[in-house]
């Protein structure tokens, strides 16, 4: 059986670690209690899938007793496995954004994004993306509400890092699950890394996605990567100077060099100055890297310019730029 590392987080609500890439403190999935059973938040890649079972085991929970699964979207890395958690969790339903239940029933562009992007690794990463049947999935627009055994998850539409991105919030403990859309914050390093990969990038709706989860003004976010932080609104309000921070040099390195390759290395080059100045050791906090690296990143941001017009043919600077338009 696979290692499974389960964390109280209070009230009878758990955090499970799936142990992504044999790795700890990468990818969790969350467990809150119902009254007749019990909701997961994220089910990570199909490659989790038995670290995943082990957790419900080690945390004293039946699959049979899981009612209802969610993601924050439909990342491989938060929802490549629904498909293969199908018949291990027989009484659960789920539940994704409309924008994304095509895809996880039909996964065949899943599939095919994923060819180009991770090429001979995907497999190994990722495992089989299994097709969900359409009777087991439900859409979510954002606003819907949930009982818990004490509370309600109420699900608030969160686009920017992606279309079909959500968060939940647990109105009992005042906890935020934040997806990617308030970054990586991993235990090695105290900086929170930006999740800013193609297609959609959109960093209008990521800002305010960011405004509509300080509204629910949380005591605790809890992040698919990593884990629990008191900093609630604290975490919110850096984690956006943060994104314009690397805006900012994506969009200087963009001008000179439009190259994913040479916007990744300058991203990577103002990360490490940023961290050296801490005094963090750059070999830890590098295990972002597995779960959101410069490269996508660069992609991101390179692809955002271009699609608003910001940068021309040769990189400069695009007719829709304007003194507003450019990053502070």
């Amino acid at each position: 059986m696979s290692r499974a590392t389960v964390t109280d987080l209070g009230e009878a609500r758990r955090m499970i670690d799936l142990d992504f890439r044999d790795t700890e403190g990468l990818i969790a999935s969350y467990l809150l209690p119902e009254d007749d059973g019990w909701s997961l938040i994220e089910t990570g890649p199909t490659t989790c899938r038995p670290a995943l079972l082990a957790g419900l085991a080690e945390a004293g929970v039946d699959p049979g007793e899981v009612r209802r699964v969610f993601v924050t979207h439909i990342h491989l890395d938060h929802a490549g496995g629904v498909g293969a958690l199908l018949e291990a969790l027989p009484h659960a339903t789920f539940y994704a954004h409309r924008f994304g239940v095509s895809h996880l029933v039909d996964p065949t562009r899943l599939v095919a994004s994923t060819r180009r992007t991770w090429g001979a690794a995907a497999d190994r990463l990722w495992g089989e993306i299994v097709p969900v049947d359409p009777r087991r999935i439900r859409p979510l627009d954002g606003g819907e509400r949930f009982p818990l055994r004490q509370g309600e998850l109420t699900v608030l539409a969160t686009p920017g890092h992606a279309r079909h991105h959500l968060a939940f919030f647990d109105t009992r403990r005042r906890a935020l699950f934040t997806g990617d859309g308030a970054g990586v914050r991993l235990a090695s390093s105290p900086r929170i890394r930006p999740a800013v990969p193609p297609p959609d990038l959109d960093l209008e709706q990521l800002y305010a996605s960011l405004e509509a989860m300080r509204r629910t003004d949380p005591a605790l976010l809890l992040y698919s990567h990593f884990g629990p932080s008191p900093r609630g609104v604290q975490d919110l309000t850096t984690y956006r100077e943060i994104v314009e921070e690397w805006r900012a040099v994506a969009y200087d390195a963009a001008v000179s060099a439009p190259d994913p390759v040479v916007i990744a290395a300058r991203l990577r080059e103002h990360e490490e100055r940023r961290l050296s100045a801490l005094g963090v050791s750059l070999t830890a906090a590098d295990r972002a890297s597995l779960v959101s690296g410069y490269d996508l990143a660069a992609q991101g941001f390179l692809r955002y310019f271009q699609t608003r017009g910001m940068l021309g043919p040769s990189g400069a600077p695009g007719a829709a730029t304007s003194p507003t338009d450019r990053p502070p």
